[in-house]
């Protein structure tokens, strides 16, 4: 090898004494000073660091080995302990999530009802709602173009009637209930409506047509040579031939044709209300009316206010021509 080395100081060697020589080295000479300090010292000396030392370090590691089982034991009670409100909890809240649940069921039956009934609510409104939209729609349109249709018919089977040449006039109360006889014509109002017998609501003045005063009422014929002509109509729905005569001035004109002649009237006068049961407005002589003798007249009545049957409205007019329909239509109906 040609690598050097460090040098490695020389290895001490103990060798033992012989056994011989070390029996038989002499002992120091005891001094007593000394032996008593050791006595003392000694012992002492052993007592705070060997024996009693050691056990103090064993007494010391015995209860350390004793509480070891008891901290794992103290550890697990502790984490038992721990887990154990967790549990409860646990369960409390399975509890408290089960009530819960519960009640939120009966809140959710509850307002489930609730919201049922308020469908049912406003499905009830809603229905009542369109119910009320088409009776007014009925009353408003559907009745007029019933009752135009109808009096058209009336006045058409009347006309058909007059050009064949059957029957003829009649006195008052000859004619049935519901029986057309003659035709009323308003030109400032634009109407044209068929006159029957009777006021009766059903029978007549629903079916678009102007109703003429009978029985204990019972008026005057357009040919008689004196007395009232009273006449009833609606004035709002079926037909309402009577809607506008409030819009009548004095000299407007209202014609009657009957089978044989044209009679035409001149309004005079109007009462714009009245209680129903004052009959003394289609009475001969009508009063209020200003006439104060017996004459050929004719008389209006309707309901009023509007869409009510309250009041009664009254027009009264005198006759101012009669004119045979051989004759052709007299002036207020021509042009």
């Amino acid at each position: 090898m040609t690598t050097l080395r460090p040098e490695r100081p020389p290895r001490a060697v103990s060798r033992p004494l012989p056994p011989e020589e070390t029996a038989s080295r002499p002992l120091p000479p005891e001094d007593r000073m000394t032996m008593q300090l050791r006595r003392v010292e000694l012992p002492a000396q052993r007592t705070e660091t060997g024996a009693d030392g050691g056990r103090a370090a064993r007494r010391k590691g015995a209860r350390g080995a004793h509480r070891a089982p008891r901290s794992r034991r103290s550890h697990r009670s502790r984490r038992a302990a721990a887990s154990a409100p967790q549990a409860v909890s646990g369960a409390g809240s399975g509890t408290a999530q089960r009530a819960g649940s519960r009640a939120g069921s009966r809140v959710g039956s509850r307002a489930g009802f609730g919201v049922m009934a308020s469908r049912f609510v406003g499905e009830l409104f809603i229905t009542t709602g369109v119910v009320m939209l088409l009776f007014v729609a009925y009353q408003l349109w559907w009745t007029n173009v019933i009752a135009h249709h109808q009096a058209g018919g009336a006045a058409n089977h009347l006309r058909k009637t007059w050009d064949k040449g059957v029957g003829k006039d009649r006195d008052a109360g000859a004619f049935s209930p519901g029986e057309g006889f003659a035709i009323i014509y308003i030109p400032a109002l634009d109407v044209k409506a068929p006159i029957a017998e009777g006021t009766g609501k059903h029978q007549v003045l629903d079916r678009g047509m102007v109703g003429h005063y009978v029985g204990a009422l019972k008026s005057a014929m357009p040919w008689d040579k004196q007395g009232n002509f009273a006449l009833a109509g609606h004035r709002n729905t079926h037909g309402e031939p009577f809607r506008y005569v409030n819009r009548l001035k004095p000299g407007d004109k209202i014609v009657v044709e009957t089978q044989s002649a044209f009679y035409t009237y001149e309004m005079t006068s109007r009462l714009e209300q009245t209680s129903p049961e004052n009959v003394a407005v289609i009475t001969p002589v009508p009063q209020g009316s200003g006439f104060t003798r017996p004459g050929r007249y004719i008389t209006l009545t309707t309901c009023t206010p509007e869409f009510t049957s309250t009041y009664r409205m009254i027009v009264w007019g005198k006759m101012v021509d009669e004119r045979p329909r051989s004759k052709g239509k007299p002036d207020a109906l021509v042009g």
